[in-house]
C-alpha cells in the first residue's frame, strides 16, 4: 500500500540523521510484484522462495579425469573395461579387477566406489592400469549432496546476483517473481542552472545534479524520468512536481530547499499534497534534506551542492529504493587505520568525508574543500562517519569506510 499523507505547514526543527532514516525507512511502500525470466532478474528482488527441482548432482559423479575402480584392487592391475565421456552413461559394471576410463562430471559406474587421478596411474604394456599414488579420497561427487529435490536454494528477499541467475538455471526455474521497480523521477531548480550542452553565463553553472542522481538512481536497477529544470518560478515548479508525483513513485528535486529567498520548493510540494516529515537534518553535508509523503509518490528535496545531494542519496535515498523493492540493503564497510589525523573546524553535526585507501590499506581524506566540491569524489573510495562533538581523528585511530 502506497503512502497516506495530507497536507500541512513546513517543519522547520533539526532532527538527527538517525531519526530522519527512521522516517524514510518507516516511510516505504512495496511495490507490488511482476515475473520476470530468470535471465532479466539481475538486480532484482525475489518475493518467492525458489527451490530445486532435482537431486544436484543428479547422479554420482567422478570429480577428476581418471579411472573409477574399487578401492581394495588399487594394489593390483586393473583391467579397462571401457571410456565413459562426460554425458554418457556407463555401459559395464564395475567387477573385482575391473576399472573405466572416466572424465571429470562423467556418471560413476556401479560397482566403483571411488576414482583415482589419471596423474597417479600408468596404462602397462598389457593395456591395464596401475595405481601409483597414494589414496586420499573417493573424488566421488554424490547424487544429492549440493541440493537435494524441493530444497529451498535461494530465498525471497534476495537481490539477485549473477551466481544466483547460475543457480535458478540450474535448478530450471526459468521465470521468477520479483519487486516491481519504483519509477525515480528527478527535478533540478535553480535559474543559475544550464544544462551540459551550454556554455554558463557569467553567473551561472552547468546542472551536474540530475544527471548524477539518475546515474545514482539506475545503479539500483530504477527507471529513471527527467523533469528538467525547474526555474526560480513558484508556479512553474508547482505544474513539474504535480505531473511527477503523478508518474512516479520516488521523486527527487535538487535545489530551492534552503533559507533563501527563492527556495520555494518546501511550499510548492505542501501545494501538491506532499506531507513534509522533515526539512533539516543534524548532518554535513546535507542540512536543508527535505522528505515528504503523498499518496503515490515518496518526495525528496536534496540541496543543490552536488555532493550534499550525492551524499544524502548514499545516505537516504538508496536504502529507501531498495526497503521498497523488498530488500533489506546495508552498505558494505571496512575498518581500517588513519594515515594522519584530521580536523574539522566545527563538530556541531555529524560529518562525512570522502576518504580514499592508500595501498598500505590506510585511510586518508581527499583534498575537499566542501559540498560544491564534486570532483574530489572521483577519486573517494569512501566516506567515513565524524560523529556529532568530535573534531579530530588522529592518526592510527580506526574509522569505518562505507563505499560509494
Amino acid at each position: 500500500m502506497k503512502a497516506k499523507g495530507n497536507k500541512t505547514t513546513r517543519q522547520s526543527s533539526m532532527i538527527s540523521f538517525e531519526k530522519a532514516y527512521d522516517i524514510v525507512m518507516k516511510s516505504a511502500f512495496s511495490m507490488g510484484s511482476e515475473e520476470v525470466s530468470f535471465t532479466d532478474s539481475y538486480g532484482r528482488v525475489l518475493i518467492q522462495d525458489v527451490a530445486s527441482d532435482m537431486d544436484m548432482p543428479p547422479f554420482n559423479k567422478s570429480s577428476v579425469d581418471g579411472f573409477a575402480c574399487r578401492k581394495s584392487d588399487l594394489n593390483m592391475e586393473i583391467t579397462i573395461v571401457e571410456t565413459i565421456a562426460a554425458g554418457q552413461n556407463p555401459l559395464k559394471k564395475i567387477s573385482h579387477g575391473e576399472c573405466s576410463r572416466i572424465m571429470t562430471g562423467a556418471p560413476v559406474p556401479s560397482g566403483a566406489d571411488c576414482v583415482v587421478m589419471v596423474e597417479d596411474t600408468e596404462i602397462l604394456p598389457t593395456g591395464k592400469m596401475k595405481f601409483n599414488g597414494t589414496y586420499s579420497k573417493s573424488n566421488i561427487s554424490l547424487r544429492g549432496e549440493d541440493v537435494r529435490k524441493d530444497e529451498i536454494v535461494l530465498r525471497s528477499g534476495v537481490c539477485v546476483r549473477p551466481q544466483d541467475i547460475a543457480i535458478m538455471a540450474s535448478v530450471g526455474c526459468i521465470s521468477v517473481q520479483v519487486s516491481k521497480l519504483p519509477v525515480v523521477g528527478i527535478v533540478s531548480s535553480g535559474d543559475e542552472l544550464v544544462e551540459p550542452d551550454k556554455k554558463p553565463g557569467s553567473s551561472q553553472i552547468r546542472n551536474s545534479n540530475a544527471y548524477q542522481l539518475m546515474a545514482q538512481a539506475q545503479m539500483t536497477g530504477c527507471p529513471t524520468k527527467y523533469y528538467g529544470i525547474a526555474g526560480d518560478d513558484e508556479q512553474t515548479t508547482f505544474g513539474i512536481v504535480s505531473r511527477a508525483v503523478a508518474e512516479c513513485d520516488l521523486l527527487l528535486l535538487t535545489g530551492g530547499v534552503s533559507m533563501g529567498d527563492f527556495d520555494f520548493v518546501p511550499s510548492v510540494l505542501e501545494r501538491a499534497g506532499i506531507k513534509i516529515l522533515f526539512s533539516r537534518v543534524r548532518v554535513q553535508p546535507g542540512k536543508p534534506t527535505t522528505f515528504g509523503v503523498h499518496p503515490e509518490c515518496l518526495v525528496f528535496g536534496l540541496p543543490g551542492n552536488p555532493v550534499s545531494s550525492f551524499i544524502q542519496f548514499e545516505l537516504l535515498v538508496k536504502p529507501l529504493i531498495y526497503k521498497m523493492m523488498g530488500y533489506e540493503w546495508k552498505p558494505f564497510t571496512c575498518e581500517l587505520s588513519m594515515k594522519e589525523n584530521y580536523k574539522r573546524r566545527s563538530g556541531d553535526r555529524l560529518g562525512f568525508i570522502p576518504v580514499y585507501i592508500t595501498s598500505e590499506r590506510e585511510v586518508l581524506p581527499v583534498d575537499y574543500h566542501g559540498s560544491a566540491h564534486i570532483t574530489s569524489f572521483s577519486g573517494a573510495h569512501g566516506i567515513i562517519a565524524i560523529p556529532a562533538g568530535k573534531t579530530h581523528i588522529e592518526k592510527g585511530e580506526i574509522v569505518s569506510v562505507r563505499q560509494i
